[in-house]
């Protein structure tokens, strides 16, 4: 799985987000830390809608412009996806700390 699709689930994972709300929370460290334009996440949700690991989800309109935005939520075959991988890189992680590549518990 691409960093960019794991973050995607792992924003998803707390809630339904709409596309710029998406965008933000990946920029953050703790969501991968990921700095993207919009237009290459909706490419990537497209082929994650396509793969059936997210769905459109119903959203509410912002308040301050009126503007209907596109939510989008995990579904149970992302969910266990991103469970998947977490468990991957968690083992990679663990044979990184056990070559003393990374301190442990720093990871």
């Amino acid at each position: 799985m691409k960093p960019l699709e794991f973050s995607v689930l792992l924003v998803l994972a707390e809630g339904a987000e709409y596309g710029y709300g998406i965008v933000k929370r990946i920029a953050e460290d703790r969501a991968g830390g990921i700095r993207l334009a919009p237009s290459n996440l909706y490419y990537v949700l497209d082929r994650m809608l396509s793969s059936g690991l997210v769905a459109e989800a119903k959203g509410e309109d912002d308040g301050s412009d009126g503007v209907r935005r596109r939510y989008y939520r995990i579904t149970k075959l992302g969910r266990a996806v991103l469970s998947e991988e977490a468990r991957r890189l968690a083992e990679l992680v663990r044979t990184a700390e056990r070559l003393d590549l990374v301190p442990r518990g720093e990871a």
